[in-house]
């Protein structure tokens, strides 16, 4: 009887541990989620990996930066991302979030993007400055000294040299990376160009940026979701309108739309890796280390990604809009990445 127990128990034993080999090996698939900016370059590496390597082609979701990093830091497990895409850094409160839930991450940077104010090439090109933009699409701004719900329903009441059209502008929601990135650069850098609230800035630096990041929500401001194909679409629609969105999308449809100048430069490749272009901001992924080994192909995935072929100077991805990182920058990253070596914050 003894024996016939031991059978048993040794049977549901082995029966246990094919199940869980099993369930980590329930994906055969990388999948990866986050920004809608990384999207277009972490796609096309996806592309080229499935086509080149013996591991299938990765699945890549458009979420926003804010909604990757949600889905990728819940946890640990085939239910879960392996790689989440940003536009920006990863949040102090996403770490901490990822830690809480077992999440340990490989943070990689993969190079530069321009945020542009974009619209059709049926109208004539803005000029602007970071002050006419805070002006244009703050919830509220300085008048006269006071701080008011934002006034100006054309772009010729912030100067009269600016179109005498309505002020439009569609965008994405607070969710994504480029919208972080936009209110940080663009706003915020508005915003300190008035006394008052450089001022403010200095004595109580959270009520600034409250004023500084928060857009108006009176019709002037649209958002138009993550993807940034159907602002495009709009702009073409409403040559009046302006859309926000990385360069990399201007650069793939430059005979539809055209980036504003801003601060004196125009949003190209060579401004923005001069760092002349001030409204420009790095990309990332951030890759589960927990996943490495169960899931197929991510350490692949990631020597793909950071291949000189991919992400170099003469790489493929810089003919897709990606401004290459310096190559100092590059080695140091790859072998970082290549070793998943652990974020800490």
């Amino acid at each position: 009887m003894n024996v016939i127990k031991k059978v048993l128990t040794a049977t549901a034993l082995a029966g246990m541990m094919m199940a869980v080999a099993g369930a980590a090996q329930a994906r055969d698939q990388i999948r990866i989620v986050g920004s809608s900016t990384v999207f277009p370059f972490s796609t096309t590496v996806a592309e080229t990996f499935g086509k080149t390597t013996g591991f299938k082609t990765p699945v890549v979701e458009s979420t926003g930066s804010g909604g990757g990093m949600k889905l990728f830091c819940a946890g640990v497990g085939v239910e879960h991302p392996d790689i989440t895409n940003a536009s920006r850094r990863i949040k102090a409160s996403e770490y901490e979030k990822c830690t809480k839930n077992g999440v340990s991450i490989t943070e990689v940077k993969i190079g530069f993007d321009g945020i542009v104010l974009a619209n059709s090439k049926q109208s004539d090109r803005l000029n602007l400055t970071k002050k006419q933009i805070f002006m244009a699409l703050a919830k509220q701004v300085p008048v006269d000294g006071k701080l008011v719900d934002n006034p100006y329903q054309k772009w010729s009441d912030i100067d009269p040299s600016l179109p005498n059209s309505k002020i439009e502008v569609l965008g994405p929601p607070p969710t994504s990376g480029t919208r972080d990135a936009f209110v940080e650069l663009a706003m915020e850098g508005g915003a300190k160009k008035f006394e008052s609230l450089k001022a403010l800035r200095k004595s109580d630096k959270k009520a600034f940026k409250a004023i500084a990041h928060t857009v108006r929500e009176d019709g002037a401001y649209v958002e138009a979701g993550e993807n940034d194909n159907l602002i495009i679409q709009k702009l073409e629609a409403n040559p009046q309108a302006l859309g926000i969105f990385g360069f990399s999308f201007l650069d793939q449809n430059a005979d539809k739309i055209q980036g504003s100048i801003v601060e004196g430069a125009e949003p190209t490749f060579e401004n923005i890796a001069a760092g002349d272009y001030g409204v420009s901001r790095s990309l990332y992924f951030y890759v589960k280390k927990e996943h490495v080994g169960s899931v197929p192909g991510i350490e692949e995935f990631v020597n793909a990604f950071t291949n000189e072929d991919a992400w170099g100077d003469e790489g493929y991805l810089a003919d897709k809009g990606l401004i290459p990182l310096p190559a100092a920058d590059r080695e140091q990253i790859k072998n970082s990445a290549r070793g998943l070596q652990s974020l800490s914050m």
